[in-house]
């Protein structure tokens, strides 16, 4: 399941993160990537304990758990904190996929990565090139999304960022690990939670088709949901 995430952060907010990251002290992206992978990779990155990349991960996972959209989505259980990256002069990350497992900076405990995020800094006449290429179960899809958007996609997913070729590509990288582990779980219990939302707003939440939808994604979410 790939779903856009419309302005998950906000024009301030974008504005914010965007003077912070002019003023950022990048390093080799290569430094933050697993050994088979090292050599598809040509960008810069920040630091994970970078305080400019603090004070914006913080913002980004707040902002992330508080967004609708993003929560029925992704029902995150843990964030990974968001990492930022920058491709220009050629910039690349060949066909990879997220490693599995991951340990939380913060906490040291391992974190499975079941969906990856990327929310996008720059839009895109700003850059040539960089589309996040997805390979999905429906077909290959080529995201290139406006500042302050993201997309979500499941981990398992092969992908790559295709090389830009004029000015720079600026965006935040992260992963969940969520209550529900399978993607398909996940796309139902989506599916089922929006309609309910679109009913509540057609009918009332009180109405006995929006309770008893409510009680079965519920039920749904208590059989599947790994705690």
């Amino acid at each position: 399941m790939i779903i856009q995430i419309p302005n998950l952060l906000t024009l301030d907010q974008v504005n914010h993160c965007r003077q912070l990251l002019q003023k950022a002290q990048w390093i080799d992206g290569k430094g933050t990537t697993g050994h088979q992978s090292a050599h598809l990779k040509n960008n810069l990155q920040l630091g994970e304990s970078d305080p400019t990349a603090k004070e914006m991960s913080q913002l980004i996972s707040q902002t992330a758990l508080n967004h609708p959209l993003f929560f029925s989505a992704a029902l995150p259980r843990t964030i990974y904190p968001p990492m930022f990256n920058c491709y220009q002069n050629g910039g690349t990350f060949g066909t990879h996929v997220d490693n599995a497992i991951r340990k939380h900076p913060d906490t040291q405990q391992p974190l499975r990565t079941d969906v990856s995020c990327t929310v996008f800094f720059t839009n895109p006449e700003e850059y040539e090139g960089g589309e996040l290429i997805i390979q999905d179960t429906f077909g290959t899809q080529a995201v290139k999304l406006a500042a302050g958007y993201a997309i979500l996609y499941p981990s398992t997913s092969l992908h790559k960022v295709n090389p830009v070729t004029q000015g720079a590509r600026v965006a935040s990288f992260f992963w969940v690990q969520s209550f529900i582990a399978s993607d398909e779980q996940r796309r139902l219990l989506f599916e089922l939670d929006q309609n309910i939302q679109k009913l509540t707003t057609q009918l009332t939440s009180t109405h006995e088709s929006v309770i008893s939808l409510t009680g079965i994604y519920h039920n749904l979410l208590r059989q599947w949901g790994d705690l």
